[in-house]
């Protein structure tokens, strides 16, 4: 079968190669990919090359496809897996393969396995692994957001606290207590803020801090809302930029301080401000990995010893932290639609790689089987100018709150003549 992708040949070396996919052993699968939603990761991987740990080092003759955050149908499937999996079956995947000690995952280190394609081949170790999971949602892109979503649950997940002189941890953040996401504006800022409205230990306080305005207002749209009110969980978004005292004014809303704090970016100042804003058994997650291998800040010690305070770091989410975040999805108790800002086709996704920190906004999701720039939503009214089917997609979108939705992506994928 013929199929298309974006591949990584060497450092900042990406391609669309179009190539024939072999035919798939019975221990392999067949699937047609419909989005990838690009990662910050494969922009590292994409910058990297081979001296990233994930890529092999004959990439030049075997070039890599890129994407790990993807969702499709299953073409077909190998003798092995009839009786498991079916044709027509919505698939995404977890992508941390973590297999026989290898660091290999799809879109790093597979010729025929990775999200930005329209085909690819399942190798044997991924249903092996229980990493192949089915999807019965309504929209491929809730489905391709499922792994990004998992990192965020995974924090939640692995923060925890203790009782005095109980040397237990009870997992997950404090039921009722008051939650603090710094420097989150960004995409897994708001979709851990969304989860945090959704999930089970709900937090009574819910302060989001940014120092970028266009952040903070898009937030505050999304989220300081009816809809959120009637949670019964405040919500605040705040913009510490011109704050002389940041944590002096946070500490306003929790004067015996946070019980959880999660930190969305790699600066020491962030971190310093989560540690002096914690309260007693405070638990700080630095959820942002810095490139820096020397990276570190100043936090207090006197807490850690005398008020139980403590740090935690997570990186990724696991298998049982996406199939919640697809059940989830599926019942409509959570939207990932707040990541998104961008929609593409395959055609853009590797300049968008390779400038992804350049690019303002959220999540860039990829569909595939499209020719199509990336757009931002917000500029669809302004695109149906030169292609009315922007103008359809801007109204269906802003009947959803200005976020993507199953009916945009129906509409596009029908309108893009996407079989």
């Amino acid at each position: 079968m013929k199929a298309k992708a974006l591949r990584l040949h060497g450092a900042k070396d990406l391609r669309i190669d179009e190539f024939e996919l072999p035919e798939i052993k019975d221990n392999e699968i067949l699937v047609k990919v419909i989005s990838d939603s690009i990662c910050m990761s494969t922009y590292k991987c994409a910058t990297l090359g081979v001296e990233h740990k994930r890529v092999h080092n004959d990439v030049a003759d075997h070039p890599a496809i890129m994407g790990h955050e993807f969702a499709g149908t299953i073409i077909q499937v190998g003798k092995k897996y009839e009786g498991q999996f079916s044709v027509g079956m919505k698939f995404t995947l977890q992508p941390a393969l973590n297999y026989k000690g290898t660091m290999w995952s799809p879109g790093y280190s597979y010729e025929f396995f990775g999200g930005d394609a329209t085909y690819c081949i399942i190798p044997q170790e991924v249903m092996e692994l229980g990493c192949f999971l089915e999807y019965k949602g309504d929209a491929f892109y809730e489905a391709s957001l499922a792994e990004p979503m998992s990192c965020c649950i995974g924090a939640f997940h692995a923060s925890f606290h203790t009782q005095m002189g109980v040397y237990t941890h009870e997992m997950g953040i404090k039921k009722g207590g008051k939650l603090a996401l710094l420097a989150a504006g960004g995409p897994m800022g708001l979709g851990s803020l969304a989860y945090a409205l959704h999930g089970e230990n709900k937090p009574s306080l819910i302060v989001l801090t940014d120092i970028n305005e266009e952040r903070i207002t898009r937030a505050r749209q999304l989220f300081c809302t009816e809809k959120t009110k009637e949670l019964g969980i405040q919500v605040e978004i705040i913009n510490t930029k011109d704050m002389k005292n940041p944590a002096e004014e946070l500490k306003k809303r929790a004067p015996e301080g946070f019980d959880d704090v999660f930190c969305f970016a790699p600066v020491s100042a962030v971190v310093e401000l989560g540690s002096d804003i914690l309260g007693r058994d405070g638990c700080l997650n630095f959820f942002s990995g810095p490139t820096d291998k020397n990276f570190s800040a100043q936090i207090n010690l006197y807490d850690v010893h005398y008020n139980s305070t403590h740090v935690i770091g997570t990186t990724g989410g696991n298998t049982d932290d996406m199939i919640e975040s697809l059940r989830m999805s599926e019942d409509k108790t959570l939207d990932p639609a707040v990541m998104i800002t961008h929609i593409g086709g395959l055609n853009c996704a590797g300049e968008t790689t390779l400038h992804l920190p350049q690019i303002p906004g959220g999540k860039k999701l990829i569909y595939t089987h499209l020719d199509m720039p990336l757009t931002a939503i917000e500029d669809f009214a302004t695109k149906a100018a030169e292609d009315e089917r922007f103008g359809t997609l801007d109204t269906i979108v802003k009947g959803n709150g200005g976020l993507w939705c199953s009916e945009a992506e129906k509409y596009l994928l029908a309108a893009w003549n996407v079989q």
